[in-house]
């Protein structure tokens, strides 16, 4: 059958070329950004451009900054692990096999979450994570690279497998960590620094990102924008962007599937997000059928093989990465979100603001030029 997934324009630009497009431009060798002394990033997090543009009013700085071009496709799924991971590695979900929000280990029945299981579920950076980052290569070879974030990300694993090769800064606010990455950049010639917020992000869990606690906060990050933009020398570049967009999904548009319902037979493990589930079945063939004549209305219900040749997760998925990937991928094309209601913990139902899925409002995200980017 017709899957009629969503397909990406030709000249897209994808989140993955966003890293080594800003080395390059440090040689004056890139494509995409005029030539820089130094270069920042600004890693907004849950910052999507329709979310952007459809909120314009609190965002008059970067609005004006964005041209049309400036926008990026974020990967599959469009959730935070895959997408900060393809960023710092330039690779795709299934080079790097950080291939969801929880995603399984081949050969068990343990499904840790991708941002904060390292620890608990005894992951190593260094080999679960398969890319080479980005920030440890330039690094290697004399680069200065510094990470500018929230001191509780120091040290952590998810920090270590993407993140290592930088020096670690720690910054309170946003408006400090932009303070904090203009001056790195300008006091380090040739510099790479990769500054992260996630205040977007958890607010829009929340609230939601039609919120007025939305709007408040992405007024709060346009303000360290325009910040970061004033505090840069004339000569370094600096771009702003995200991981994913956000859709709304309040109360009554939750599907809870609870205890009995036939969705569950055959499934032995559910993973991934509301959004973006992976199902891990001990019949995949069933639960594919079962599941896609109930909800192919309102999702994309796919097999691993038919998501790995229609590349979802990249034109490459490793043979190590595959088993990683769910038997049966449910990807929400409808305002929905799944919810495993068997569960006794109910906390995450209280998400207002949802990603993960392949939807526009979630995979493209802004990528506006600053400083001496705004050249080209």
């Amino acid at each position: 059958m017709s899957l009629s997934l969503p397909a990406d324009p030709p000249q897209t630009r994808s989140l993955t070329g966003v890293v080594p497009q800003l080395l390059d431009s440090l040689t004056g060798a890139s494509d995409w950004f005029a030539p820089a002394r130094s270069a920042v990033v600004l890693l907004v997090d849950g910052l999507g451009r329709g979310n952007l543009t459809a909120r314009a009013g609190h965002a008059r700085f970067l609005v004006s900054s964005m041209a049309k071009r400036d926008a990026a496709r974020t990967v599959f799924p469009s959730t935070t692990a895959s997408a900060l991971t393809s960023l710092l590695t330039g690779e795709a979900p299934g080079v790097h096999g950080i291939v969801g929000y929880r995603v399984r280990i081949p050969g068990t029945d343990a499904a840790p979450n991708q941002l904060k299981g390292w620890e608990t579920a005894g992951l190593d950076p260094h080999a679960w994570q398969r890319g080479a980052p980005l920030l440890e290569r330039a690094a290697a070879e004399g680069r200065p690279c510094f990470v500018v974030s929230d001191a509780r990300y120091a040290g952590t694993g998810f920090t270590e497998a993407i993140l290592r090769g930088g020096a670690f800064v720690a910054g309170a606010t946003t408006a400090e960590r932009v303070e904090i990455a203009a001056d790195l950049a300008a006091r380090h010639p040739g510099a790479l620094v990769y500054a992260y917020t996630s205040d977007l992000d958890v607010v829009g869990h929340a609230h939601g990102w039609e919120s007025d606690a939305w709007a408040a906060a992405l007024e709060r990050v346009d303000d360290a924008a325009r910040l970061l933009e004033q505090a840069l020398p004339a000569d370094v570049g600096a771009v702003v962007t995200a991981d994913h967009g956000m859709v709304d999904v309040p109360r009554h548009r939750q599907l809870l599937i609870g205890e009995g319902d036939p969705l569950w037979d055959g499934v032995r493990i559910v993973a991934g997000e509301p959004r973006m589930l992976h199902l891990y079945a001990d019949e995949p063939v069933a639960v594919l059928d079962r599941w896609r004549a109930a909800e192919q209305s309102r999702s994309w219900v796919l097999s691993r093989d038919e998501a790995v040749a229609a590349g979802l997760f990249g034109a490459r998925v490793d043979p190590e990465v595959a088993p990683r990937i769910g038997d049966v991928l449910v990807a929400a094309r409808a305002d929905v979100a799944y919810y495993d209601d068997r569960l006794a913990d109910k906390k995450s139902q209280r998400m207002i603001g949802q990603h993960g899925s392949l939807t526009d409002r979630e995979r493209i995200v802004p990528l506006i030029r600053l400083g001496a980017y705004r050249s080209r």
